[in-house]
This record gives C-alpha cells, sequence and structure tokens, in this order.
C-alpha cells in the first residue's frame, strides 16, 4: 500500500475513541500494568488523581493505530514518538471517556517520508498528548 499523496499543511481527517473501564482491565491484562490507579477509585483518588485515568501507552496506541489506519499498513509507520501530558480521565459508566484523534502533516522529505503531527484530546477539550510526532515510510 501507499500513502495518500500529502503537502505540508493538509490536516488528516480525525475520529473519535471511546475508552471504557472494560478497555481499561483488558489492557492491563494484556500490558501486565496491573496499577490500581487504572481500575480503583479509590486508589485514584488517594494518590491525588480526578478519577481512575487511562494507561498512557494505550492512550498513545490509539493514536499511533490513527496513524497506521491512515497510512493503510502498520508497517508504514517508521516511528511515534509523544510526550504525555494530562491524564484521560475514564468514568465508571458505559459511556467511559473519548478521546479526539487527529494529525497535521508537518513535513514530507525529498523521498516522500511524511512526517504527521499528532493530537489527543481528552474529553476536556485538553491535550492529553505532547509533541506527538509520527514518521511514515514513503510512498
Amino acid at each position: 500500500m501507499s500513502l495518500p499523496e500529502v503537502t505540508v499543511g493538509d490536516v488528516v481527517p480525525g475520529r473519535e475513541v471511546a475508552v471504557t473501564r472494560a478497555d481499561l482491565v483488558r489492557y492491563a491484562g494484556a500490558s501486565g500494568d496491573l496499577n490500581p490507579i487504572h481500575w480503583n477509585d479509590r486508589t485514584a483518588t488517594g494518590v491525588g488523581l480526578p478519577g481512575v485515568i487511562a494507561h498512557g501507552m494505550l492512550t498513545m496506541a490509539l493514536a499511533a493505530q490513527f496513524v497506521a489506519d491512515w497510512a493503510g499498513d502498520p508497517a508504514a509507520v517508521r516511528s511515534f514518538s509523544t510526550r504525555f501530558t494530562r491524564p484521560v480521565v475514564v468514568p465508571d459508566d458505559d459511556g467511559g471517556a473519548t478521546i479526539a484523534l487527529g494529525a497535521t502533516v508537518k513535513a514530507v522529505d525529498d523521498n516522500g517520508a511524511v512526517t504527521l503531527a499528532v493530537t489527543a484530546t481528552g474529553p476536556d477539550g485538553k491535550g492529553v498528548l505532547g509533541k506527538a510526532l509520527a514518521v511514515l515510510r514513503a510512498r
């Protein structure tokens, strides 16, 4: 597969993903990160968090999956880097927390490799990932 034709400044169509407490439990089991701040309100608030929070690596994985889906091939993603800037609080309800994902083309090199500036915004409208960059192989 090849990447879509893009130029610097192009906006990748965004999407929203929901994260529920059930997702957190599944991710905890798969990742081995069983820290109770990801499933127990009492523990999370006891350490100063506003409530149970999504795993940072889960949030990053959702953003990376968004990029891979846009690229049409997960192998096209050569690197993905970010900083975790704000936790995603996941309420104990059926809806969970919604994360809005998006990206803008930051660079296209002479060989056609694409760098995307990726955004992930939590339910409060604030960014949860900072300096998120994805580099995709040339077309």
